[in-house]
This record gives C-alpha cells, structure tokens and sequence, in this order.
C-alpha cells in the first residue's frame, strides 16, 4: 500500500469515526426530549391530572348528593387532585352538623381510551382543622379495678406475668419470721368460736358463694391463678384475690366464689407469644 492510499485511507477513517460520533438531527431532538421530561435524580413523578376525570365535577357532585342523602349536606367544590393513572379525587365541602372541616371524597376514573368517566367510590374524610374523635385506647387499657360486674368475663393473656403453670416457677417466700402458729407475738389471738363466726359471716355474705356475681362466674376462686390461700384453719376454705380489676381485689372470697375476672375465664392471644420450657 503506497503513502498516498494509506493517508486516504487514514482521513476516510477518521472522517468516518467523527460521522458516527457527530448525534444526527432526529437522534438529538429525541435525546433532548428524553432529557426535557426526565425527573430530576431520586424524585419520582407523580401522576398526571386526567383532563377528562377533572371535568367530572357534576358527576362527582351527583355522586356525593347521592350518598348524603341531601343536596344541602354537600358544599362548595374544595378542588382536584390526581390519585393515579386516569383517577382523580374530587373533594367537596361538607356541611353535615357535626362534622366541620370534613370534606365529602369522590373518586372518578375512566378505562384505558375511553373518555366515558365514572364514579369508583365516595367517602366523607376529616380535612385539615376537622373536629376528629379521640384516639381508640384498647379495652385492656381502658379497664379499671371495679369495672367487671355481674356476668362480665375478664380475659387474661396466656402469657400474663401475674400467673405461672407451675409451683416451681413460683419464687420462694423470705420470711425471716417463722410461721409456727397464728398470732406470734401478739398478746390475743381468735379464739375457735372467733374463727367459726368469721367464717360463718364471709361466706353467707358477698365474699361467699351466695352473691350474685358468683352465681354467674364462669368458674370458682380455688381454681383462680389470682387466688391467694390464708394462712391458717381458715385456709381451706378462703383466700384474698390479688387481681387488681377483680372487683374483689385485695379481699377475702371463699374457694367456691366467683367472678367475670377468673384467670382462665377467657385466655387471650398473647402479644409477644413465647414457647413454655419444657
């Protein structure tokens, strides 16, 4: 190959490398385009206003007039904003006592090349400044000691840390005094007859079987996980409730009371479920 060709040849390959770098007209008017309606960086577009579905006003109106029941309940168009592709929410003042500073909601769209639109679904939702209820509490937050009444069942969670399924689970009692006999110390004690009438009084009374809550209870006290024996000949046949929303709680009940707050009246799916050990 001569000097001559080779040079020919080194300017027609240049020349052709700059051609193909060199972006034709119709290949940079569709970059530009791309780059004009890109979003900037990290930032997603939202969608667009349908034109048809922001037109629907009546139509969205009639459908709120509708479902309030009365023209008069329904105000003054509050705007329109787009939800998705082809749906848009119409919002209108609503004027129901009671409820100021809400608006009634309406949902309008339209299928894919169709300029039919229709009404999806409306709802009446608190605006900025509307008067709200206050936030739900759970009922297990709600409850107060003395609020289980007659025929009233109290649940208690499977994992309560209040009861255990095992005595050995109990922690042992550190008494430094020892309970030899009742009254230890102290000049007088109850005499036998003291003893049978305090029994005879608590158990025809409403500590006993007879009250009415008792008779509803879906169970006894003696099987009651909240149920602490006395000490004493009086233990096989009291304890002292230790149920702080039990109306009895911190009195004496007799084994065969009752109440709605038994420990396996209802037993309720624990919050933070955990295996029992073996």
């Amino acid at each position: 190959m001569s000097s001559d060709q080779a040079g020919s040849t080194g300017i027609e390959a240049g020349s052709t490398r700059a051609t193909e770098s060199r972006p034709t007209p119709a290949k940079a008017t569709r970059t530009a385009a791309a780059t004009a309606g890109a979003a900037p960086a990290g930032r997603s577009r939202g969608p667009a206003l349908d034109a048809a579905c922001a037109a629907a006003v009546d139509l969205a109106r009639a459908a709120a007039v509708e479902e309030a029941g009365e023209a008069g309940t329904v105000g003054a168009h509050l705007g329109a904003e787009a939800e998705a592709d082809r749906v848009v929410v119409h919002r209108f003042a609503a004027l129901l006592p009671g409820y100021p500073g809400w608006a009634w909601s309406v949902v309008v769209t339209r299928a894919s090349r169709s300029r039919l639109v229709t009404v999806s679904d409306v709802v009446l939702l608190p605006d900025e400044g509307a008067v709200r209820p206050p936030a739900w509490v759970p009922w297990s937050e709600r409850l107060r000691p003395g609020d289980v009444g007659v025929g009233d069942l109290l649940p208690t969670a499977a994992d309560d840390p209040r009861l255990v399924l095992r005595p050995l689970e109990v922690d042992e009692i550190d008494d430094p005094d020892p309970l030899l006999e009742p009254g230890l110390g102290r000049p007088r004690v109850l005499s036998a007859l003291g003893r049978e009438e305090a029994a005879e009084r608590w158990y025809a009374g409403e500590p006993g079987p007879a009250a009415q809550i008792a008779k509803v209870a879906p169970a006894h006290c003696g099987t009651c996980g909240f149920h602490i024996r006395v000490v004493g000949t009086l233990s096989r046949l009291f304890g002292v409730c230790a149920n702080e929303l039990a109306p009895d709680d911190a009195r004496v009940t007799s084994v065969d009371h009752g109440c709605g707050a038994h420990s396996e009246a209802l037993v309720a799916p624990s919050e933070r479920p955990e295996s029992l050990p073996e």
